[in-house]
């Protein structure tokens, strides 16, 4: 089906992670800090492009939850997959944050008891109450679209996914003629974000061979024009720029993206992501009411992020996930064992 054998690992997604990272955290520190706190001292300049590093991200996960689908055996499999990914780190950079916030005083961005008990289910959003970090929101459109993975995994198949795509973006055109729509099932099925995740979705049946983009090309021009209809023509234009980055991509013409740093920030950058916006905000809060400079008190916020970042990652993301799958696995092996024994003749 295409010329490209699939690899067992495209390292570029983890470098694309990285300058996703960095480029919200750039966003955060500049942009999003001085709307949060006009009267603070910050940084001479403004990075509005970081808006769409989410965009990036939705694309990423259209394209790797074909690795978690690939490898699982039940909907219970795809389930504890996800959260040994998401939750422990959730979990640790959402106490931390909030403790850092308490001990700052910084009230602005301090949320309510019934909020932080809603955010330890990481449901929050569906509930429509505040997040404790703001750049959270994120978690309930991936959240809404692994449901919406896993119900087509189970009821309609991968197989013929482009078809199932294709009535999905219908579904996303009934929300532009209907503005009222209710909110929670346009949450439910991704409606704002969906082409994104169609993107890297497309993308990944090219690169595992199972299509050619002669045959995903009419699913992709429907997708840009969901895109063109509902948005503005930046938000369009960086729909475009993701997919032909894409597909570069599977023909392995970003290679050179690769490079160690960005790797390493990739590896991190769930983590990094948690802790990085409401901490940064405290550290450059903080600095500026002592007089220091934004300049500083900017690289210092980042540093901080970085620390946590790759301390989470290291204490708590990587060695608790694989906790989880290791006990799900044993587990999953008895169940599968303890049949065949009591079937045994006595």
């Amino acid at each position: 089906m295409t010329g490209l054998p699939p690899r067992a690992r495209l390292v570029e997604l983890d470098a694309l992670r990285g300058i996703g990272a960095l480029c919200v955290l750039v966003f955060h520190y500049s942009t999003r800090f001085h709307e949060l706190f006009p009267q603070a001292a910050h940084v001479p300049f403004s990075f509005p492009g970081g808006n769409y590093r989410v965009l990036l991200f939705f694309t990423i996960s259209g394209f790797a939850i074909f690795f978690t689908l690939d490898r699982i055996r039940s909907v219970a499999d795809f389930m504890v997959n996800r959260v040994a990914r998401l939750y422990p780190a959730y979990l640790i950079a959402m106490l931390l944050t909030l403790s850092i916030e308490y001990l700052a005083k910084a009230t602005q961005l301090l949320v309510g008891p019934g909020a932080i008990v809603a955010n330890i289910t990481m449901l929050q959003g569906f509930a429509f109450l505040p997040e404790v970090d703001g750049a959270y929101w994120t978690l309930t459109v991936e959240i809404a679209f692994y449901f919406c993975m896993i119900s087509i995994w189970k009821w309609a198949g991968l197989k013929r996914l482009e078809p199932v795509l294709a009535l999905w973006l219908a579904v996303r055109a009934i929300y532009g003629f209907w503005p009222d729509m209710p909110e929670r099932i346009i949450m439910l099925f991704v409606l704002r974000n969906l082409p994104f995740f169609v993107i890297g979705m497309l993308s990944y049946r090219v690169w595992s061979g199972q299509r050619h983009w002669r045959e995903q090309a009419p699913y992709a021009m429907i997708t840009l024009l969901s895109v063109a209809m509902m948005e503005t023509w930046d938000v369009t234009i960086m729909a475009c720029v993701l997919l032909a980055g894409f597909a570069a991509l599977i023909q392995g013409r970003l290679r050179w993206i690769a490079a160690r740093p960005l790797l390493w920030m990739g590896g991190i950058s769930y983590s990094f992501y948690l802790i990085h916006q409401h901490v940064g905000f405290v550290v450059m809060l903080k600095m500026t009411e002592q007089g220091y400079s934004p300049w500083l008190a900017f690289f210092s916020a980042f540093l901080v992020a970085l620390i946590l970042g790759a301390g989470i990652n290291r204490l708590v993301e990587r060695p608790a996930g694989e906790a989880i799958l290791s006990w799900w696995r044993r587990r999953r092996e008895r169940r599968l064992v303890q049949p065949e024994v009591s079937s045994r003749p006595i």
